[in-house]
């Protein structure tokens, strides 16, 4: 029998994700096994729809202030109501998100390069202690890998080692997946970095979304969100979640696409009824010119 502890946590999320899972555990599928602390943040995470809100606003890490989050703060408070975890980083979470605040926190902890290291950029290791992650009673951690470049190895090797560190106390990996210059957005490249990082233990994978994004999500045995990626309209950044969601994954983990849009409130109400009411991309588009008017 399968454990009532999998079908809640996997089973739920996602039938192509489930029927991959049963490819690598064919014989016995309760040799998956979830301690308390772990199952408990991937509840906090992916909530009881098997859906999930991410608000990335890690940005900075990297790319320093970026257009929108001059003043991190402020621009996320009135977000917050409508997402279900917020990604950022240390810095971020301890000087501008009150400590009273409920919502689930994904840290990042990898990073070492700036936008303006281009020949490096995405080269990156470890930036955060996994007893410093511990301190902040983060819910999940985020660490990227950068596959096709030759310093693949460094990032897959770093994220693989942090793993480790993370699930020796029940903290799951969200493993940020790109691939190298010249790939592109394509559904064969993105699902080589997704299953890779799923293989070597992450517990969610993001990825950008790409044509033919449910081979993507069928051949990656762990649940998938989708990046929101640079700054697009707001009718093509909601299609773009909706064909997601459609193709199986499980949610978004946007951030320019929100607190960039012309109403970030608005927005982010949008792409959460894509999300957990089944809106459809047309429905999001119309609640989101409706609640941009409130504030006209």
């Amino acid at each position: 029998m399968i454990t009532e502890v999998y079908i809640k946590i996997f089973a739920k999320l996602s039938p192509m994700n489930l029927n991959n899972l049963f490819m690598f555990y064919p014989i016995n599928p309760e040799v998956i096994y979830l301690d308390w602390g772990m199952k408990n943040r991937l509840s906090r995470i992916i909530k009881k729809d098997g859906r999930t809100v991410m608000l990335a606003v890690d940005h900075g890490y990297f790319m320093g202030p970026t257009t929108g989050l001059e003043n991190l703060g402020e621009t996320v408070k009135p977000l917050l109501p409508y997402a279900d975890v917020l990604m950022l980083t240390r810095g971020a979470l301890r000087n501008y998100i009150p400590p009273d605040v409920e919502i689930p926190i994904c840290l990042r902890v990898s990073g070492g390069t700036s936008i303006l290291n281009e020949t490096n950029l995405l080269h990156e290791g470890t930036i955060v202690s996994i007893e410093d992650a511990i301190r902040l009673n983060v819910s999940a951690v985020a660490f990227s890998i950068l596959v096709g470049q030759p310093f693949e190895r460094d990032t897959i090797l770093g994220m693989t080692e942090y793993i480790d560190e993370a699930n020796r106390y029940g903290i799951p990996v969200l493993a940020v997946t790109a691939v190298g210059r010249g790939l592109g957005k394509d559904a064969k490249y993105l699902s080589l970095a997704s299953r890779m990082a799923a293989e070597l233990g992450a517990s969610i994978v993001k990825t950008y979304y790409c044509e033919d994004f449910e081979k993507v999500v069928e051949t990656c045995p762990v649940p998938i969100v989708i990046a929101g990626g640079k700054k697009i309209p707001e009718e093509e950044a909601l299609k773009m979640a909706y064909n997601a969601i459609q193709s199986g994954a499980i949610g978004v983990d946007m951030g320019r696409n929100i607190f960039q849009s012309s109403n970030p409130v608005a927005m982010i109400k949008a792409v959460n009824s894509i999300v957990h009411k089944n809106y459809t991309p047309k429905e999001a588009y119309e609640l989101f010119k409706e609640e941009s008017k409130k504030v006209e």
